[in-house]
């Protein structure tokens, strides 16, 4: 009977766990009116799905490694930049209309930079 209470109790403690975080489905924007960056993202259980549009190119990059962990996301990008592909790390909480991104990619030297951007849910 104890172990029967126990595996209830932790199936419950699951599912207030994944209906307690923060949902990423839908569109987000970064950047100023005119010249926005579009992120469209899917959440399916821990799996993170989506694509970019940057302002100016109406093609669409999809997403890769796509993670979900509570409220924080996670996923890989890769882009062409001045005639090479340069792929960036994308981790940050989502909270209420803001997500909060930690951005990392590689820098002129090779070496990793970082710097923060905010996206807003569109």
């Amino acid at each position: 009977m104890t172990k029967k209470l126990l595996f209830v109790f932790t199936i419950l403690l699951v599912v207030a766990f994944v209906a307690t975080a923060a949902d990423a489905t839908g569109q987000w924007v970064f950047g100023q009116p005119g010249k926005q960056a579009v992120l469209t993202l899917k959440v399916d259980g821990g799996k993170l799905t989506g694509s970019v549009v940057r302002p100016g190119d109406a093609t669409e990059t999809q997403i890769a490694e796509g993670k979900v962990n509570g409220d924080n996301i996670y996923f890989k990008l890769t882009l062409l930049m001045r005639g090479a592909s340069v792929t960036s790390e994308y981790s940050g909480p989502v909270s209420g209309k803001e997500i909060q991104f930690k951005v990392t990619r590689p820098g002129p030297d090779g070496a990793p930079q970082s710097k923060t951007e905010t996206w807003t849910r569109k």
